[in-house]
């Protein structure tokens, strides 16, 4: 009798079979690929594999195609907005001018979408200073002119608009060869887009406070803007749609949801850890949500955010000068004071906008510094799709060379610029009207630069009962 707890040694035959018990799996997989190649049908699947690639890119070939082809027979006109001496109103009123003009979601078929190439319009914000002189624009196809007029009318009866050329024509291109030199940025968010950006009701402008107790966010814009010398330029565009971003719904195959549930799940995922169930005095059981005080102000935001419109956004500034003022390789006081434009609007506790894309170089810049040549090439190509608005259906060149499929320059170590020039995509996120009348509305009577264009005298219709 063997002493107790020795274990009895198995034998050969044991082994064998239980080590054919971990690998069969593989065994398996290896003789159905062996019948598989012998009757053709792995080389049947390679070539189905091919055809699905294939076509998969010739149908984004097509798509591209047919949406360029739309977008080159829209015709679009910059329109400048003067606004009235005293604006007396609050940002709720440009507000309301862009959710009710500028917001054109629709339904598109597939025979629109995928056979006419139809796309939904996109418009531009801008402020600008030319030679220290600030202009209010937008941007818009010529179709939905009229409706920009009537309804900043409706908000602002004493302001004027009118047709302009586009000032960005007046700068040829950014080369070695070139009179200008230019710095430029585009700005994103630190946070997923369901945490807010500080807003003008944050700063109590809501309530129409009287003028001299008025704190804008804006001033500070205004007042770099209207303070750039004779030679200067400084321009900003907010390029918006109407939101149609997508995300995968966790735990679907196909799902996709929208912004606004995408700050729920976001919410969800803040409070998960604060969450518990309770025994309820009926047997059952209820779900109890406490989270800390310090969350609660950012939680009120989320929530108040999803309450309004939202807008597929990007932004772009850029600073130009001629070269006798603003060197190559150097940077003067503008161009370092123009990347701060947006702090007014940081929320430490939500969401705040940060400089990204930058012209500076940055994204080719490592152990070394970028060249001068690449820094000049980022710069003229940041003022092509500034002039172009295009942050949305990029050029085919962008998307093809772009650093998210590429890890350009290559080849070379990380700060030694490769043969191309990789485009770096730009970054668009949903902000909603709240947010996008705080960043572009007209000043208050509180701000006085002498330099923001305004209608000197008040305009009014004349009486109907004139004889004629």
């Amino acid at each position: 009798m063997e002493p107790r707890g020795k274990k009895e040694k198995p034998s050969g035959i044991d082994s064998f079979f239980k080590a054919i018990g971990e690998i069969w799996p593989f065994l398996l997989f290896f003789l159905i690929c062996v019948i598989a190649w012998q009757l053709n049908i792995i080389k049947s699947l390679l070539g189905l594999a091919g055809v699905i690639v294939l076509g998969r890119i010739a149908w984004i070939f097509w798509v591209h195609y047919i949406q360029q082809d739309f977008i080159s027979g829209i015709d679009f006109v910059l329109l400048e907005i003067i606004p009235p001496r005293d604006v007396d109103r609050s940002p709720k009123a440009m507000e309301l001018f862009i959710t009710n003009a500028l917001y054109h979601w629709s339904m598109k078929g597939g025979k629109e979408e995928f056979w006419q190439g139809a796309v939904w319009f996109w418009f531009s914000l801008e402020i600008v200073s030319i030679g220290g002189q600030v202009h209010f624009y937008v941007r818009t196809p010529t179709r939905i002119r009229s409706l920009i007029e009537t309804q900043m009318y409706a908000q602002y009866p004493q302001a004027q608009v009118r047709e302009v050329p586009d000032y960005t024509l007046a700068v040829d291109e950014i080369t070695p060869q070139s009179k200008w030199n230019a710095w430029a940025c585009e700005f994103g968010l630190i946070k997923p887009e369901a945490y807010p950006v500080k807003t003008y009701v944050d700063y109590g402008l809501d309530e129409d406070p009287k003028e001299e107790y008025k704190v804008d966010p804006i001033s500070p814009v205004i007042e770099f803007f209207g303070s750039l010398k004779k030679e200067e330029q400084a321009w900003l565009q907010i390029v918006i749609t109407p939101s149609k971003k997508m995300w995968r719904t966790k735990g679907t195959w196909f799902g996709k949801h929208d912004w606004i549930k995408e700050s729920q799940v976001e919410i969800i995922k803040i409070l998960k850890p604060y969450t518990r169930l309770q025994l309820g005095t009926d047997g059952g059981f209820a779900k109890e949500i406490r989270p800390p005080d310090f969350y609660k102000n950012m939680l009120a935001g989320m929530n108040l955010k999803t309450a309004k419109l939202g807008f597929e956004t990007g932004i772009r500034v850029m600073y130009i000068a001629p070269k006798e003022i603003y060197p190559p390789g150097t940077r003067t006081n503008a161009s370092r004071d123009i990347r701060l434009i947006f702090r007014q609007y940081a929320k430490p506790d939500s969401n705040q906008f940060d400089r990204i894309n930058s012209a500076q170089g940055d994204r080719y810049s490592g152990i070394f510094s970028a060249s001068p040549k690449t820094v000049m090439i980022l710069a003229n190509r940041m003022l092509k799709e500034y002039r172009e608005r295009s942050f949305f259906h990029e050029p085919l060149r962008q998307k093809i060379f772009s650093q998210n499929h590429w890890n350009w320059p290559f080849p070379g170590v990380m700060g030694v610029d490769g043969i191309i020039k990789a485009y770096v995509h730009t970054e668009t996120y949903v902000l909603n009207a709240e947010e996008l009348a705080t960043i572009w509305h007209f000043p208050g009577q509180i701000l006085k630069v002498p330099t923001l264009e305004r209608i000197e005298s008040k305009e009014a219709s004349p009486p109907t009962n004139l004889p004629t």
